[in-house]
């Protein structure tokens, strides 16, 4: 899998909650990764704003909206939209049910992998 290690600590926290609850199949990875990707971008960007915060001065010298911001609230809207297909929003986790017993699970051992 191709994610960086922001996103591989994201993806260890969230299929361990989820396989716990047995709301993970190996259908669910891509969009699961997707997920944690669009994390780990959100998670740097938000690391830029923290530091140079959210207005920046053009190469003019007049004041602009650091291209940080732009980047957090896309991978925002990216990750809400996944979290509520995966239940990790309150509303969302209320329309959450099992999968069928016949679905195998994400993980058949204890170490996290596939």
């Amino acid at each position: 899998m191709e994610l960086n290690s922001v996103a591989r600590r994201e993806w260890a926290r969230l299929t361990g909650e989820l396989s716990k609850l047995g709301l993970i199949t190996h259908l669910d990875r891509g969009a699961l990764a997707t997920y944690c990707g669009a994390y780990a971008m959100w998670a740097e960007a938000m690391e830029q704003i923290q530091k140079f915060g959210t207005m920046v001065k053009s190469p003019t010298g007049y004041p602009i909206q650091s291209p940080y911001l732009a980047i957090a609230n896309r991978q925002a809207e990216i990750m809400m939209r996944i979290a509520s297909e995966f239940g990790f929003t309150p509303a969302s986790r209320s329309r959450i049910s099992l999968p069928p017993k016949d679905q195998l699970p994400l993980f058949d051992g204890e170490d996290g992998e596939s």
